[in-house]
């Protein structure tokens, strides 16, 4: 039996390895004893007891039992006026499963020598946002952060710049999207735990891509949830400690809404979060719902249902993250595009770098499914890409596909625009048509896994993710490519494409035509032509305005049959600025346009 000094005199939460062994410290106020378990006193029980810390009011617990190093399992043991309860340890940063034992884990045995790696310029950012479990699989084989390792060559060649994983926190079960957390500071063990997640992060940032994790701190679980009555205490039907204890606990998902307003409870959270910057060394997080954060029923317009504790706890950790590491991006699934969510806190908002922005998305979406051409808004098109009133142009996630528009009884875009027909015609030309629009829109890109190869099939968490398309649309994959090198500036072609400017040349929705200027600086090599047809019909000797004389050169056509053996190659020529004033603009030059295509311009620096 190995000895032990309770409390303990170490600082720190869970299980904490020393050289000498580990304390244990545990957050339970209303227990009447303590006592931690494991393989190093052979599941004894209640051989080693803990100790109340200090004079007992933080309602933590302690030891420093000798002899115990990483690798070896334990669990909680709480003694409640209603009997012992064995729990597995809320901070634990290893478990054998949702329903297992914790596992001492030491957080600095981790090579991460050579890791040097800078967060890209967030006018640099093209997300990938991706599921482990899918991605990384193959036939019935469930993926996992090692073989998802293998797929970063494919990533770096696409040109990605950040890739944003699925929340891969410890489930219940096998099989899941990730946001049904059973443990907030322990990796999924079926994904390869805290190791195979380090590697991960360490692998893609030897290719230069960044790293952003999904993180739930909406609600909890609500399954295979070890907090649930943590310490035997609870209020009616509540959770105990960790949760609201009144109708403030109720979520979509379970009556698991985390008490924002206890203080132990907000700096567990805030725990969680900085462990994956800190130690793991992500690039950023992206924060689940934060409209249930913010409101009981998600309704923020709605006072009554306000949650006051649960703004002033985003507030709160994004200025922890701030102080700490303000190159880290934290991004907001809010969809009320409030521009207050992306707002500094000294000026009374939330902090976040950057939301989703569903003004963009449904309109986006809306004007390429539309079957009928002239249903098809250019008016509801300018109003997704200039964003008016939905915060400044880098704070705006834009998208045509996530895990929420591709699931829950909703399908891929090709699938939407041609069903049964996702691998034709329409559905190609349209379906690239929005990823050109995200990509060469004002704001930060976002591309859901397989959308860069036609993906048709919805998203779902147990079926692995169809590489056999990318030789099946090999050419599709080179425009979604093209297009990523464009918005990442194009060796120096296209550099206002990561700029926040936009001006709409022209909107005419009787033609079906959208020309804007993108631009950072202005000038050659920065100043970008974008010409969009929503039409089935080519456009030739189109007269636009073009803001200086010259030459001015197609830098990309999508239309070009090297993409899809179908496409017409309507050819795009480059062109000389000599013409008369047009579309407010100085100068003017003629171009031409396929069918649902884009055609984009720049001058040579």
């Amino acid at each position: 039996m190995p000895t032990f000094q309770a409390p303990s005199p170490q600082a720190g939460m869970g299980a904490i390895p020393f050289r000498d062994g580990t304390t244990f410290r545990v957050w339970a106020p209303h227990a009447q004893a303590v006592f931690v378990t494991g393989t190093f006193d052979d599941w004894a029980g209640t051989a080693i007891e803990l100790g109340r810390d200090g004079d007992g009011s933080s309602g933590t617990w302690s030891a420093h039992v000798t002899g115990v190093q990483p690798g070896a399992e334990y669990r909680f043991t709480i003694r409640t006026p209603d009997g012992d309860h064995s729990r597995l340890d809320p901070y634990a940063r290893q478990v054998t499963n949702s329903v297992g034992n914790g596992v001492v884990y030491d957080p600095s045995a981790f090579d991460w020598s050579g890791d040097d790696f800078a967060m890209p310029a967030w006018d640099d950012v093209v997300i990938y946002e991706l599921h482990i479990g899918t991605f990384a699989g193959a036939g019935a084989r469930r993926g996992d952060f090692d073989h998802a390792i293998r797929r970063l060559p494919y990533l770096r060649d696409l040109g990605i710049s950040v890739v944003q994983i699925m929340p891969p926190f410890e489930f219940a079960g096998d099989i899941s999207w990730g946001y049904n957390p059973a443990h907030l500071f322990a990796i999924e063990s079926g994904y390869g735990g805290p190791d195979a997640f380090k590697r991960f992060i360490k692998a893609a940032h030897e290719h230069g891509i960044a790293v952003i994790v999904d993180v739930v701190y909406n609600h909890l679980g609500p399954s295979d949830l070890d907090l649930w009555r943590f310490d035997g205490w609870s209020e009616g039907d509540g959770g105990g400690i960790y949760f609201y204890n009144d109708e403030r606990a109720v979520t979509p998902w379970g009556n698991t809404r985390p008490d924002y307003g206890r203080g132990e409870v907000r700096t567990f959270l805030r725990d969680s979060a900085l462990t994956w910057l800190e130690e793991f060394r992500c690039d950023g997080l992206r924060f689940d719902s934060t409209l249930y954060i913010r409101a009981v029923d998600g309704d923020v317009s709605d006072p009554a249902t306000a949650l006051p504790d649960g703004w002033t706890f985003l507030a709160w950790i994004n200025d922890e993250i701030r102080a700490r590491q303000p190159w880290k991006l934290t991004i907001a699934e809010d969809l009320r595009v409030d521009p207050i969510v992306v707002t500094p806190t000294s000026d009374g908002g939330a902090g976040f770098g950057a939301q989703w922005d569903s003004g963009f998305v449904h309109r986006i979406r809306a004007a390429i499914t539309t079957p009928d051409d002239a249903a098809r808004d250019v008016g509801e098109v300018v109003a997704a890409i200039v964003g008016e009133g939905r915060g400044p142009a880098q704070t705006r996630v834009i998208y045509t596909e996530s895990h929420d528009e591709v699931a829950n009884g909703q399908v891929r875009v090709p699938e939407a625009i041609a069903p049964g027909d996702a691998a034709g015609w329409w559905a190609k030309k349209r379906a690239t048509l929005g990823s050109a629009l995200v990509l060469l829109s004002p704001g930060m890109p976002m591309l859901f896994q397989g959308q860069e190869l036609l993906a048709d099939r919805w998203f779902d968490d147990t079926v692995a993710f169809d590489w056999s398309k990318a030789q099946a649309n090999v050419g599709i994959l080179m425009l979604h490519r093209d297009l990523i090198t464009l918005r990442r500036g194009g060796n120096g072609q296209t550099r206002g494409l990561r700029g926040p400017n936009v001006a709409i040349l022209r909107a005419d929705d009787e033609a079906k035509l959208l020309v804007m200027h993108r631009w950072s600086e202005g000038g050659p090599g920065d100043d970008v032509i974008v010409i969009a047809n929503f039409a089935d019909r080519s456009i030739d000797d189109l007269r636009i305005g073009v803001p200086a004389a010259g030459r001015w050169r197609v830098r990309f056509n999508s239309d070009a049959p090297n993409y899809a053996r179908d496409f017409g190659g309507h050819e795009a020529f480059d062109t000389e600025a000599d013409g008369a004033p047009a579309d407010g603009l100085e100068h003017s030059t003629l171009v031409a346009v396929g069918p649902y295509s884009v055609v984009v311009l720049s001058q040579d620096d």
